[in-house]
Parts: structure tokens; sequence; C-alpha cells
């Protein structure tokens, strides 16, 4: 049985109203299913950077202490900034050595404290998962860049554009092809795959609640079309769905359907 796991830490986004993301990982658990649904007591504070270029450091290493021992197979993680993946996939039963990680994302996320304009741990994370990074958060063993499927990338850094060119990159689109994500993954070898999605891949017409948008993004119906495709050969390890932040409760209705559809599709 699915499993959700919502994880309300806001320490590892950039944005200025950060914490709008812990109101987002509340409205979505709202509608999910009580009896399949935990939520975790994440640190509150700030935290500290411990001497280190990743802001907020202390209150990232507590949340990842907190989330061993609660996730299993088939558990969607809803966030929260997206540094949850890499605690997530840090925890999960049986290691990452079989395992493909398809990473959806306006954003590259592959940042290093050294090159990182705010010091964020979510615009570091996906470099994380390729092991490298701040050595007290970057995952152990690493994802190979050959196991990384990018998808809806449309805004980087000078300092990201050469560091994403390994991975397989497939654009918005690509996936006006459903199979293309399938077709992507099975590139890999990989006999499971994790799923995230930052919902800033989509489309501002269609998903609002966003701290940082970007035009020219994925419809709901299309990823969630692929992800639905990719399913049909490779299992799903799990899944998270992060950065959803909104303004109000008001636009957290407007945006519900959206999500729920991304958790129908992953889950």
């Amino acid at each position: 049985m699915v499993r959700f796991l919502v994880i309300p830490q806001w320490q590892g986004s950039p944005a200025p109203r950060a914490m709008l993301l812990t109101d987002g990982a509340s409205a979505i658990s709202g509608d999910l299913p009580r009896a399949a649904t935990t939520v975790l007591d994440v640190p509150v504070e700030a935290g500290e950077s411990l001497g280190t270029g990743v802001r907020r450091l202390s209150a990232l290493l507590r949340t990842r202490e907190l989330v061993h021992g609660h996730i299993d197979s088939d558990t969607v993680v809803i966030g929260g900034d997206c540094g949850v993946t890499v605690a997530a996939l840090d925890a999960l039963p049986g290691g990452t050595d079989d395992l493909a990680v398809v990473w959806c994302d306006a954003h590259a996320d592959m940042h290093t404290p050294e090159t990182s304009p705010s010091g964020a741990f979510s615009g570091m994370a996906l470099r994380a998962l390729l092991g490298e990074g701040e050595e007290q958060l970057v995952l152990t063993p690493a994802i190979p860049a050959s196991r990384v499927v990018t998808v809806g990338i449309r805004n980087l850094d000078d300092e990201e554009v050469d560091q994403i060119a390994p991975l397989t990159n497939l654009s918005v689109d690509d996936l006006a092809r459903p199979e293309a994500l399938l077709d992507a993954v099975r590139a890999t070898g990989a006999s499971r795959v994790w799923v995230h999605i930052d919902v800033d891949v989509l489309d501002p017409s269609d998903f609002a609640g966003v701290s940082s948008s970007v035009p020219f993004g994925l419809s709901p119906a299309a990823l969630s079309t692929a992800i639905r495709a990719l399913r049909t050969e490779v299992p799903l390890a799990g899944a998270t769905i992060a950065g959803f932040a909104p303004r109000s409760p008001a636009d957290a209705v407007d945006d519900l359907g959206a999500l729920l559809r991304l958790v129908g599709a992953v889950a």
C-alpha cells in the first residue's frame, strides 16, 4: 500500500517567504488518506550554517535524521523544499544501487556551496544526489549521472550548464511524446525509479503556487501521462512532490486539482 510522508521542511529554500512551503505541505496533506499519511515533526527554527556554505544546515541535518525509519517502498514524500528528496533517498530501504532518478524541475539544482549565490540547499539538491557538495548532506553512495534523467529544466545559472550536460535531459517539448520518459529511464538500465517533482516544472498558466515561476513549463496532464507511461514498465521505488508555496488558502485551493493529478500519477 502506498504511504505518504509529509516533510514540511522550509529551511532549504532560497525564497524570502520560504515558510509558505509548510502551508503548501499542510494543504496537500489535508487531501491525503489520513490512515496512510504521516506528518513529520520537522524543526521550525531556521538553524545555523555550522561554518559551511549551506544556510540553515543544522535544521536540514535534524530533518534528515528524522526521516530515517519512515521511508518504505512505495512512499510518496510531500515537501517542503527539494532537499527532502536527498533525505528520503538516504533512508531508502535496499539502497540505491538499482535506482534511477527522474528529476522534474524548472531549475537545475546543480550548485555546490562554492558556486551557490544563495547558500540554499534546494539549489544544490540534485548535485548532492550525484555525491558532490557539502559532505554532511551528499548522498552516499551517490547516484551515477548515467542513472539521472531531468525533465523540464529551463532556468540554469552559468555554473550549472557544464554540470548538467552528462545527464539525460528531457525538454518540455520532448514530453509531447509520452513514451519519451519511459525510453530515457529504460536506457539507464535501472530496475526501479524515484520520481522527484518540483511543482515549478509546471507552466505558470496551469499552476501558480510556487516561489519562483518559470514560463513555458509542462502541463499537469503531460507530466502525469508521462509518469503513468513510465510506471507501465519500471516500478516506482517512491516519489516526491515538492515546492508548493501557496500565498493564501484560496490560492492553495486553485492549485489542488493539478496537485492531486500528480499524486494520482505517482501513487
